[in-house]
């Protein structure tokens, strides 16, 4: 007769995962993101605007949240790029490469809120995590120094 064993601990909880991107990362992760962020919104939503505007504040917090600090500066540079990328395809110009040009520059001005929101949700994340990297270091050096 076989022992009965004895229960498994729990697992411990999965955490998301953090990525580190460069620079040059973060500003292709939001362009990929607001691309695939514009195809959801033409599909769903019929080319939407505000909509667009919607689904740019999380990927702008996550491409900040997401950086590495070397790179922190690049998050609000990259963001507003990316919002730019993402709404030439909705933007709802005709008549050639023109008439979708002055669609894009139509569309970055009557969403301005939205670009700005973005930006500044941005910004605000990586000066937040600039100030808590530098509190950080300088905590670590005066546990260095002899009292």
């Amino acid at each position: 007769m076989a022992r009965p064993r004895p229960p498994r601990p729990p697992a411990a909880p999965r955490r998301l995962p953090r990525p580190r991107l460069t620079g040059l990362g973060g500003g292709l992760f939001a362009c990929a993101a607001m691309m695939l962020a514009g195809g959801i919104v033409w599909l769903l939503f019929d080319a939407s605007l505000v909509g667009y505007g919607v689904l740019f504040l999380p990927v702008a917090a996550a491409t900040a949240i997401w950086v590495r600090p070397a790179d922190l500066i690049t998050a609000p540079v990259a963001v507003p790029i990316a919002f730019a990328v993402g709404v030439w395809p909705i933007a709802g110009g005709s008549g050639g490469v023109g008439g979708q040009l002055m669609g894009v520059v139509s569309a970055l001005s009557l969403q301005a809120g939205w670009l700005y929101a973005g930006t500044l949700v941005a910004a605000l994340i990586a000066l937040a995590r600039r100030a808590a990297l530098s509190n950080r270091r300088r905590m670590a050096a005066a546990r260095r120094l002899p009292a």
